[in-house]
Protein backbone atom coordinates (compact mmCIF):
# COMPACT_ATOMS: atom_id res chain seq x y z
CA UNK A 1 0.00 0.00 0.00
CA UNK A 2 0.80 3.56 -0.66
CA UNK A 3 2.24 5.62 2.26
CA UNK A 4 0.91 9.40 1.87
CA UNK A 5 3.70 12.06 2.41
CA UNK A 6 3.33 13.64 5.92
CA UNK A 7 5.53 16.45 4.68
CA UNK A 8 3.66 19.81 5.37
CA UNK A 9 4.69 22.30 3.06
CA UNK A 10 6.17 25.43 4.72
CA UNK A 11 4.53 29.04 3.89
CA UNK A 12 7.06 29.94 1.36
CA UNK A 13 6.10 26.87 -0.80
CA UNK A 14 2.44 27.47 -0.47
CA UNK A 15 3.47 30.59 -1.76
CA UNK A 16 5.61 29.90 -4.33
CA UNK A 17 3.10 27.34 -5.85
CA UNK A 18 0.32 29.81 -5.59
CA UNK A 19 2.62 32.20 -7.56
CA UNK A 20 3.53 29.67 -9.94
CA UNK A 21 -0.05 28.80 -10.68
CA UNK A 22 -1.47 32.61 -11.15
CA UNK A 23 1.49 33.33 -13.13
CA UNK A 24 1.66 37.40 -11.54
CA UNK A 25 0.32 37.47 -7.90
CA UNK A 26 0.44 40.98 -5.96
CA UNK A 27 1.09 40.70 -2.26
CA UNK A 28 -2.26 41.61 -1.38
CA UNK A 29 -3.73 38.95 -3.54
CA UNK A 30 -1.90 36.49 -1.36
CA UNK A 31 -2.77 38.26 2.14
CA UNK A 32 -6.12 37.64 0.51
CA UNK A 33 -5.32 33.43 0.02
CA UNK A 34 -3.15 32.73 3.24
CA UNK A 35 -3.32 33.59 6.54
CA UNK A 36 -0.31 35.05 7.50
CA UNK A 37 0.26 38.80 8.94
CA UNK A 38 1.34 41.35 6.57
CA UNK A 39 5.04 41.94 7.94
CA UNK A 40 5.19 37.90 7.73
CA UNK A 41 3.77 38.49 3.87
CA UNK A 42 6.43 41.29 3.00
CA UNK A 43 9.58 39.12 4.75
CA UNK A 44 8.52 35.90 3.06
CA UNK A 45 8.56 37.41 -0.06
CA UNK A 46 11.46 39.75 0.49
CA UNK A 47 13.48 36.31 1.30
CA UNK A 48 12.12 34.27 -1.60
CA UNK A 49 13.22 37.57 -4.03
CA UNK A 50 16.26 37.53 -2.48
CA UNK A 51 17.20 34.07 -3.14
CA UNK A 52 15.77 34.38 -6.54
CA UNK A 53 13.06 32.07 -6.19
CA UNK A 54 10.69 34.91 -7.40
CA UNK A 55 11.24 38.32 -9.32
CA UNK A 56 9.17 41.76 -10.10
CA UNK A 57 7.02 42.09 -12.52
CA UNK A 58 5.90 45.22 -12.74
CA UNK A 59 3.53 46.87 -11.03
CA UNK A 60 -0.39 45.90 -10.69
CA UNK A 61 -3.94 48.61 -11.01
CA UNK A 62 -3.97 51.21 -7.96
CA UNK A 63 -7.10 50.63 -5.75
CA UNK A 64 -6.33 54.62 -4.44
CA UNK A 65 -2.82 54.45 -2.77
CA UNK A 66 0.60 53.11 -4.52
CA UNK A 67 0.51 50.88 -7.16
CA UNK A 68 1.37 47.43 -5.93
CA UNK A 69 4.35 45.21 -6.89
CA UNK A 70 3.72 42.21 -8.73
CA UNK A 71 5.53 38.80 -8.17
CA UNK A 72 6.64 35.79 -10.70
CA UNK A 73 8.35 33.08 -10.10
CA UNK A 74 11.44 33.41 -11.79
CA UNK A 75 12.34 30.82 -15.15
CA UNK A 76 15.48 30.64 -14.65
CA UNK A 77 15.83 29.96 -10.80
CA UNK A 78 16.34 26.65 -11.81
CA UNK A 79 16.02 23.85 -14.53
CA UNK A 80 13.72 20.61 -14.78
CA UNK A 81 14.39 17.84 -16.89
CA UNK A 82 11.24 15.55 -17.57
CA UNK A 83 11.46 11.92 -19.50
CA UNK A 84 8.47 10.35 -21.13
CA UNK A 85 9.37 6.00 -21.44
CA UNK A 86 6.93 4.62 -23.64
CA UNK A 87 6.84 1.84 -25.65
CA UNK A 88 6.41 3.11 -29.35
CA UNK A 89 8.49 6.86 -29.06
CA UNK A 90 9.98 8.18 -25.54
CA UNK A 91 11.22 11.57 -25.30
CA UNK A 92 13.22 13.98 -22.62
CA UNK A 93 12.20 17.70 -22.19
CA UNK A 94 14.17 20.39 -20.79
CA UNK A 95 11.93 23.06 -18.88
CA UNK A 96 12.82 26.62 -17.17
CA UNK A 97 10.79 26.72 -13.95
CA UNK A 98 7.47 28.49 -15.65
CA UNK A 99 7.52 25.14 -17.44
CA UNK A 100 8.52 26.32 -20.77
CA UNK A 101 9.84 23.99 -22.92
CA UNK A 102 13.70 25.18 -23.89
CA UNK A 103 14.62 21.67 -26.09
CA UNK A 104 12.36 18.62 -26.40
CA UNK A 105 13.57 15.63 -28.40
CA UNK A 106 11.61 12.50 -29.54
CA UNK A 107 13.01 9.35 -30.31
CA UNK A 108 11.43 5.59 -31.93
CA UNK A 109 11.81 2.76 -28.95
CA UNK A 110 12.75 -0.89 -30.62
CA UNK A 111 14.04 -3.71 -29.36
CA UNK A 112 17.38 -2.34 -29.25
CA UNK A 113 16.55 0.38 -26.52
CA UNK A 114 17.26 -2.38 -23.55
CA UNK A 115 17.35 -0.18 -20.43
CA UNK A 116 21.14 0.00 -20.35
CA UNK A 117 20.78 1.45 -23.84
CA UNK A 118 18.13 3.99 -23.08
CA UNK A 119 20.32 5.05 -19.71
CA UNK A 120 23.40 5.65 -22.18
CA UNK A 121 21.08 7.38 -24.85
CA UNK A 122 19.21 9.99 -22.14
CA UNK A 123 22.53 10.97 -20.53
CA UNK A 124 24.06 11.53 -23.87
CA UNK A 125 21.13 14.01 -24.48
CA UNK A 126 20.91 15.20 -21.05
CA UNK A 127 24.28 16.14 -21.29
CA UNK A 128 23.65 17.81 -24.84
CA UNK A 129 21.15 19.93 -22.94
CA UNK A 130 23.50 21.29 -20.75
CA UNK A 131 25.93 21.97 -23.31
CA UNK A 132 23.28 23.59 -25.83
CA UNK A 133 21.85 26.33 -23.40
CA UNK A 134 25.79 26.52 -21.51
CA UNK A 135 24.42 25.27 -18.08
CA UNK A 136 25.70 23.35 -15.12
CA UNK A 137 24.61 20.62 -13.26
CA UNK A 138 23.83 22.47 -10.49
CA UNK A 139 21.03 24.65 -11.99
CA UNK A 140 19.13 21.39 -13.07
CA UNK A 141 16.26 20.56 -10.11
CA UNK A 142 15.90 17.26 -10.55
CA UNK A 143 14.37 14.78 -13.36
CA UNK A 144 10.63 13.73 -13.52
CA UNK A 145 9.86 10.33 -15.15
CA UNK A 146 6.53 9.11 -16.96
CA UNK A 147 5.50 5.99 -17.65
CA UNK A 148 3.46 6.29 -20.78
CA UNK A 149 2.93 2.63 -21.27
CA UNK A 150 0.15 0.24 -19.88
CA UNK A 151 1.05 -2.02 -16.65
CA UNK A 152 1.45 -0.97 -13.05
CA UNK A 153 4.85 0.62 -11.12
CA UNK A 154 6.09 1.36 -7.88
CA UNK A 155 6.21 5.18 -7.02
CA UNK A 156 8.14 4.79 -3.60
CA UNK A 157 10.64 2.47 -4.98
CA UNK A 158 10.67 3.72 -8.18
CA UNK A 159 10.25 0.59 -10.26
CA UNK A 160 8.48 0.35 -13.26
CA UNK A 161 6.82 -3.43 -12.48
CA UNK A 162 5.57 -4.88 -15.65
CA UNK A 163 5.05 -3.07 -18.70
CA UNK A 164 3.27 -4.30 -21.85
CA UNK A 165 4.15 -4.60 -24.96
CA UNK A 166 7.54 -2.78 -24.92
CA UNK A 167 9.71 -3.99 -27.55
CA UNK A 168 12.95 -4.72 -25.84
CA UNK A 169 13.58 -7.04 -22.77
CA UNK A 170 14.81 -6.05 -19.03
CA UNK A 171 12.00 -3.73 -18.61
CA UNK A 172 10.23 -5.68 -15.87
CA UNK A 173 11.08 -5.25 -12.25
CA UNK A 174 13.19 -2.15 -12.99
CA UNK A 175 14.63 0.35 -10.14
CA UNK A 176 14.15 3.24 -13.12
CA UNK A 177 14.90 5.73 -10.61
CA UNK A 178 18.23 4.50 -9.07
CA UNK A 179 19.63 3.84 -12.44
CA UNK A 180 18.79 7.08 -13.51
CA UNK A 181 19.98 8.85 -10.36
CA UNK A 182 23.33 7.07 -10.53
CA UNK A 183 24.42 7.56 -14.38
CA UNK A 184 22.88 11.37 -14.59
CA UNK A 185 23.66 12.77 -10.88
CA UNK A 186 20.01 14.07 -10.59
CA UNK A 187 17.19 13.31 -8.24
CA UNK A 188 14.69 11.41 -9.97
CA UNK A 189 11.05 10.93 -9.66
CA UNK A 190 8.36 8.50 -10.64
CA UNK A 191 4.60 8.44 -12.02
CA UNK A 192 2.97 6.88 -14.46
CA UNK A 193 2.20 8.54 -17.80
CA UNK A 194 -1.51 9.10 -17.43
CA UNK A 195 -0.81 10.96 -14.24
CA UNK A 196 1.84 13.02 -16.20
CA UNK A 197 -0.35 13.80 -19.25
CA UNK A 198 -2.93 15.36 -16.46
CA UNK A 199 -0.44 17.32 -14.71
CA UNK A 200 0.56 18.79 -17.77
CA UNK A 201 -2.43 19.45 -19.64
CA UNK A 202 -4.09 21.04 -16.32
CA UNK A 203 -0.90 23.18 -16.54
CA UNK A 204 -1.54 24.28 -20.17
CA UNK A 205 -4.84 25.49 -19.41
CA UNK A 206 -4.54 26.27 -15.37
CA UNK A 207 -5.85 29.91 -15.59
CA UNK A 208 -9.33 28.49 -16.21
CA UNK A 209 -9.18 26.95 -12.46
CA UNK A 210 -10.72 23.52 -13.25
CA UNK A 211 -10.52 21.28 -10.19
CA UNK A 212 -11.84 17.96 -11.56
CA UNK A 213 -10.53 16.36 -14.47
CA UNK A 214 -10.46 12.97 -16.07
CA UNK A 215 -7.48 12.25 -18.63
CA UNK A 216 -7.95 8.68 -20.47
CA UNK A 217 -5.61 7.55 -22.90
CA UNK A 218 -6.90 5.03 -25.69
CA UNK A 219 -4.33 3.25 -27.80
CA UNK A 220 -2.03 -0.10 -27.03
CA UNK A 221 -4.04 -0.74 -23.76
CA UNK A 222 -6.24 1.66 -21.93
CA UNK A 223 -4.78 3.90 -19.31
CA UNK A 224 -6.36 6.75 -16.79
CA UNK A 225 -5.65 9.42 -14.49
CA UNK A 226 -8.14 11.46 -12.36
CA UNK A 227 -8.10 15.26 -10.19
CA UNK A 228 -9.80 16.17 -7.95
CA UNK A 229 -9.73 19.75 -6.25
CA UNK A 230 -6.30 20.48 -8.14
CA UNK A 231 -4.99 16.96 -7.10
CA UNK A 232 -3.97 13.77 -8.82
CA UNK A 233 -6.02 11.20 -6.79
CA UNK A 234 -3.76 8.28 -6.17
CA UNK A 235 -5.51 4.93 -4.95
CA UNK A 236 -3.58 2.27 -2.76
CA UNK A 237 -2.05 0.50 -5.72
CA UNK A 238 -1.06 2.36 -8.95
CA UNK A 239 -2.86 0.70 -11.51
CA UNK A 240 -3.52 3.25 -14.30
CA UNK A 241 -4.74 0.21 -16.54
CA UNK A 242 -7.31 -0.76 -14.22
CA UNK A 243 -10.16 1.48 -16.90
CA UNK A 244 -9.09 -1.08 -19.12
CA UNK A 245 -10.43 -4.28 -16.69
CA UNK A 246 -13.96 -2.28 -16.21
CA UNK A 247 -16.83 -5.25 -17.53
CA UNK A 248 -19.04 -3.83 -19.89
CA UNK A 249 -20.73 -7.20 -21.17
CA UNK A 250 -20.56 -9.92 -18.68
CA UNK A 251 -20.41 -12.70 -21.62
CA UNK A 252 -17.79 -10.44 -23.09
CA UNK A 253 -14.26 -11.77 -24.47
CA UNK A 254 -10.91 -11.73 -23.07
CA UNK A 255 -8.16 -9.96 -24.40
CA UNK A 256 -5.62 -11.07 -22.23
CA UNK A 257 -4.82 -14.04 -20.03
CA UNK A 258 -5.06 -11.95 -16.78
CA UNK A 259 -7.81 -9.53 -17.73
CA UNK A 260 -11.61 -9.64 -17.13
CA UNK A 261 -13.70 -11.07 -19.73
CA UNK A 262 -16.06 -8.72 -21.04
CA UNK A 263 -13.44 -5.78 -20.38
CA UNK A 264 -13.28 -2.22 -21.77
CA UNK A 265 -9.54 -3.29 -23.12
CA UNK A 266 -11.41 -6.70 -25.17
CA UNK A 267 -13.25 -3.87 -27.27
CA UNK A 268 -11.26 -0.31 -27.40
CA UNK A 269 -7.08 -0.80 -27.92
CA UNK A 270 -4.77 -1.34 -30.16
CA UNK A 271 -4.69 -5.33 -29.82
CA UNK A 272 -8.85 -5.85 -29.95
CA UNK A 273 -8.82 -3.87 -33.36
CA UNK A 274 -6.32 -6.54 -34.74
CA UNK A 275 -7.68 -9.22 -33.50
CA UNK A 276 -11.43 -8.61 -34.35
CA UNK A 277 -10.33 -7.75 -38.00
CA UNK A 278 -7.90 -10.41 -38.62
CA UNK A 279 -10.70 -12.80 -37.37
CA UNK A 280 -13.75 -11.33 -39.61
CA UNK A 281 -10.43 -11.33 -42.49
CA UNK A 282 -10.40 -14.96 -42.45
CA UNK A 283 -13.98 -16.04 -42.54
CA UNK A 284 -14.60 -13.99 -46.05
CA UNK A 285 -13.05 -12.21 -48.94
CA UNK A 286 -11.84 -8.69 -46.92
CA UNK A 287 -11.84 -5.89 -48.97
CA UNK A 288 -9.12 -4.44 -46.57
CA UNK A 289 -6.50 -7.33 -47.78
CA UNK A 290 -7.51 -6.74 -51.80
CA UNK A 291 -7.12 -2.97 -51.32
CA UNK A 292 -3.55 -2.80 -49.40
CA UNK A 293 -2.64 -6.38 -50.21
CA UNK A 294 -1.92 -7.80 -46.66
CA UNK A 295 -2.54 -11.56 -45.48
CA UNK A 296 -4.75 -11.67 -42.40
CA UNK A 297 -2.15 -12.20 -39.86
CA UNK A 298 -0.21 -8.98 -41.63
CA UNK A 299 -3.32 -7.11 -40.70
CA UNK A 300 -2.21 -4.26 -38.74
CA UNK A 301 -3.70 -1.72 -36.83
CA UNK A 302 -1.89 1.01 -39.40
CA UNK A 303 -3.43 -0.60 -42.11
CA UNK A 304 -6.78 -0.51 -40.27
CA UNK A 305 -6.35 3.14 -39.92
CA UNK A 306 -5.22 4.31 -42.99
CA UNK A 307 -8.69 1.81 -44.41
CA UNK A 308 -10.51 4.00 -41.83
CA UNK A 309 -9.27 7.88 -43.59
CA UNK A 310 -9.87 5.88 -47.13
CA UNK A 311 -13.35 6.10 -46.38
CA UNK A 312 -13.64 1.37 -46.09
CA UNK A 313 -17.04 0.74 -44.81
CA UNK A 314 -15.78 -1.98 -43.15
CA UNK A 315 -13.21 -0.40 -41.34
CA UNK A 316 -15.33 2.50 -40.46
CA UNK A 317 -17.83 0.28 -39.00
CA UNK A 318 -14.90 -1.52 -36.87
CA UNK A 319 -13.89 1.80 -35.42
CA UNK A 320 -17.21 3.07 -35.09
CA UNK A 321 -18.14 0.51 -32.74
CA UNK A 322 -14.92 0.63 -30.62
CA UNK A 323 -15.95 3.97 -30.59
CA UNK A 324 -19.22 3.30 -28.65
CA UNK A 325 -17.88 0.68 -26.74
CA UNK A 326 -15.40 3.38 -25.57
CA UNK A 327 -17.87 5.84 -24.74
CA UNK A 328 -20.44 3.26 -22.79
CA UNK A 329 -16.91 2.95 -20.80
CA UNK A 330 -16.32 6.87 -20.39
CA UNK A 331 -19.93 7.03 -19.36
CA UNK A 332 -19.58 5.03 -16.22
CA UNK A 333 -16.49 6.53 -15.03
CA UNK A 334 -17.82 10.40 -16.05
CA UNK A 335 -20.82 9.06 -13.31
CA UNK A 336 -18.98 7.99 -10.70
CA UNK A 337 -16.70 11.22 -11.03
CA UNK A 338 -18.28 14.28 -12.63
CA UNK A 339 -15.72 15.87 -13.61
CA UNK A 340 -15.67 19.10 -15.07
CA UNK A 341 -13.43 18.29 -17.96
CA UNK A 342 -12.34 15.48 -19.91
CA UNK A 343 -9.35 15.01 -22.01
CA UNK A 344 -9.05 12.46 -23.98
CA UNK A 345 -5.80 10.89 -25.97
CA UNK A 346 -3.89 7.93 -27.75
CA UNK A 347 -3.36 6.60 -31.26
CA UNK A 348 -7.54 5.73 -30.97
CA UNK A 349 -8.36 8.80 -30.42
CA UNK A 350 -6.34 10.75 -33.25
CA UNK A 351 -7.51 7.62 -35.45
CA UNK A 352 -10.13 9.66 -37.27
CA UNK A 353 -12.16 12.92 -36.02
CA UNK A 354 -14.85 10.23 -36.19
CA UNK A 355 -13.57 8.11 -33.71
CA UNK A 356 -13.55 11.11 -31.24
CA UNK A 357 -16.68 12.69 -32.13
CA UNK A 358 -18.55 9.07 -31.27
CA UNK A 359 -17.35 8.66 -28.31
CA UNK A 360 -18.09 11.74 -26.94
CA UNK A 361 -21.93 11.37 -28.36
CA UNK A 362 -22.17 8.10 -27.10
CA UNK A 363 -20.90 9.08 -23.29
CA UNK A 364 -22.98 11.95 -23.20
CA UNK A 365 -26.17 10.00 -23.93
CA UNK A 366 -24.92 7.70 -21.19
CA UNK A 367 -24.27 10.30 -18.91
CA UNK A 368 -26.55 10.74 -15.51
CA UNK A 369 -28.19 14.20 -15.82
CA UNK A 370 -27.02 15.06 -18.71
CA UNK A 371 -27.95 17.88 -20.25
CA UNK A 372 -28.15 19.35 -16.82
CA UNK A 373 -24.54 18.15 -15.80
CA UNK A 374 -22.30 18.53 -19.28
CA UNK A 375 -18.86 18.27 -18.75
CA UNK A 376 -16.60 19.32 -21.37
CA UNK A 377 -14.63 17.29 -23.95
CA UNK A 378 -10.76 18.17 -25.25
CA UNK A 379 -8.40 16.54 -27.13
CA UNK A 380 -5.84 18.35 -24.98
CA UNK A 381 -3.70 21.11 -25.63
CA UNK A 382 -0.16 19.75 -25.72
CA UNK A 383 -1.15 16.37 -26.91
CA UNK A 384 1.90 14.33 -27.28
CA UNK A 385 4.42 16.55 -25.02
CA UNK A 386 1.90 16.39 -22.38
CA UNK A 387 3.78 13.50 -20.35
CA UNK A 388 7.10 14.81 -20.62
CA UNK A 389 5.28 18.38 -18.90
CA UNK A 390 3.81 16.56 -16.71
CA UNK A 391 6.90 14.84 -15.71
CA UNK A 392 8.75 17.89 -15.47
CA UNK A 393 5.73 19.55 -13.50
CA UNK A 394 6.29 16.59 -11.02
CA UNK A 395 9.65 17.62 -9.90
CA UNK A 396 8.56 21.43 -9.27
CA UNK A 397 5.78 20.02 -6.86
CA UNK A 398 8.29 17.94 -4.83
CA UNK A 399 10.40 21.34 -4.32
CA UNK A 400 11.03 21.42 -0.95
CA UNK A 401 11.35 25.37 0.26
Amino acid sequence: MEKRSTHIPSPKKLLYDRIAEQGTVSKLDLLQTFSLTKSTMTRILDEMTEEGLLIESGFGESSGGRRPILYQINPSYGYIIGLEISRVYSSLGLFDMQMNPKSIVHWRMDQAFTPERFIDHISIQIRAFLRDHQLVDSQIIGIGIGIGAVGPLDREQGLILKPLHFPSSGWNNLPICKLVEERTGFKAWLDNGANSALLGERWSIRHANIQHMLYVHAGAGLRYAMMSHGSIVHGTMDMEDAIGQMIIQTDGPRLNHDGNYGALEAFVSVQALEQSARSEAKMDNDLILQRYKVAPEKLTYDVLVQAFRDGNPHARELFTQAASHFGIGLANVINLFHPETIILGGALIHSHELFFQTAVEVAQRNTYRYPEYQPHFSLGILKEEAVVTGAAIMVRNHMVL
